[in-house]
């Protein structure tokens, strides 16, 4: 199950340098994309939540914890949810798909840790389909 999420990341690596590339990722859908670059290893930014929008992280440097969760009523979630646990890795890279559906809790796991966000809906789009939570809604492993 955790690997519908999961969409692979491959790495070529000669005298030249180290390429990677995404052929498996179909970016038809995306509209938007933004980089979130924590000040510390301590925030968490959890619970954001859409129903319509999509998302893709793909970490750039450094290393993520990315906790989901499949929301089952936006106006009143049930608290009894065990969210979906990714580490996501720079040096092993992958981009973690979110459908729309979810919430999101992240958390960056080294310094200078930098996660790359694709969107499919606009800005203005995005923050009208914005739903936030408390941290303690759902108990995460960070």
């Amino acid at each position: 199950m955790l690997s519908n999420f999961i969409i692979n990341v491959e790495i070529f690596k000669d005298s030249r340098g180290t390429m990677r590339f995404a052929n498996a990722f179909n970016m038809d859908e995306i509209v938007r994309f933004y980089e979130i670059a924590p000040a510390n290893q301590e925030y968490i930014r959890a619970w954001q939540g859409h129903q319509q929008e999509k998302k893709w992280f793909h970490c750039l440097s450094g290393a993520f914890v990315i906790n989901l969760v499949e929301i089952d009523d936006f106006s009143g979630p049930s608290p009894d949810v065990t969210p979906l646990r990714f580490e996501l890795n720079a040096m092993e890279p992958n981009i973690l798909a979110v459908p729309s559906g979810y919430a999101t809790g992240i958390k960056a796991c080294s310094e200078k840790a930098r996660l790359q966000v694709f969107s499919n809906v606009s800005l203005k789009d995005s923050s009208e389909d914005d739903y936030r939570f408390p941290l303690e809604t759902w108990k995460a492993i960070w």
